[in-house]
């Protein structure tokens, strides 16, 4: 391993995606230590791109995470398209509720946020248990419709413009009322 790295190196990156990937999951260094067999230390300098990761250190950090040593690496790359014209934008529509979301702007391991929009027709509710990866900072948006949104027991109602800002750690719910659906945007950093 190295010492001390410039902040535009590979390593660099894969300091901030595995700390990305650790908070996501919630785990402390202790915890992951335990997981992969790396030592505390060891974790708390790459996560600070202090020194660089050997194969087998990341070997051992994906299988802690379920990740292959490539993908692992494939999180890390520059590589983005500037524009995505809405032809390119990915949409998905749930089978059961009929929620459409379109990944306006989707995940880039060089870029910090993503954008989707969401669509939901009038007396609707979709409920999540858990956020993918806790703690992360959303601002959503909404365009046209009414939609309450609710955080961790909160009830949040909102109106055409109105922006509601939050970082989701628990539970959460978005419905509609039975005579109006909801068009937002959803920023996430």
């Amino acid at each position: 391993m190295r010492e001390i790295l410039s902040d535009d190196s590979i390593d660099q990156r894969i300091a901030v995606r595995l700390r990305a990937l650790r908070s996501g999951r919630g785990w402390s260094l202790d915890e992951l230590a335990g997981l992969s067999g790396v030592s505390r230390a060891t974790l708390s300098r790459l996560e600070k791109a202090e020194v660089s990761a050997t194969a087998s250190v990341l070997g051992r950090l994906g299988a802690a995470y379920g990740l292959t040593t490539s993908r692992l690496l494939s999180m890390v790359e520059d590589d983005f398209t500037p524009q995505l014209d809405q032809e390119q934008q990915a949409v998905w529509v749930d089978p059961e509720t009929g929620f459409r979301r379109r990944s306006v702007s989707p995940p880039a391991a060089a870029l910090a946020g993503e954008v989707i929009e969401g669509t939901f027709a009038p007396g609707r509710r979709i409920a999540y248990e858990a956020p993918a990866r806790g703690g992360l900072e959303h601002h959503l948006v909404l365009i046209e419709g009414r939609l309450s949104v609710t955080i961790e027991d909160r009830v949040h109602d909102l109106t055409p413009g109105d922006c509601l800002r939050y970082r989701l750690f628990g539970p959460s719910a978005f419905e509609t009322p039975d005579d109006c659906g909801a068009r937002y945007l959803l920023f996430m950093v």
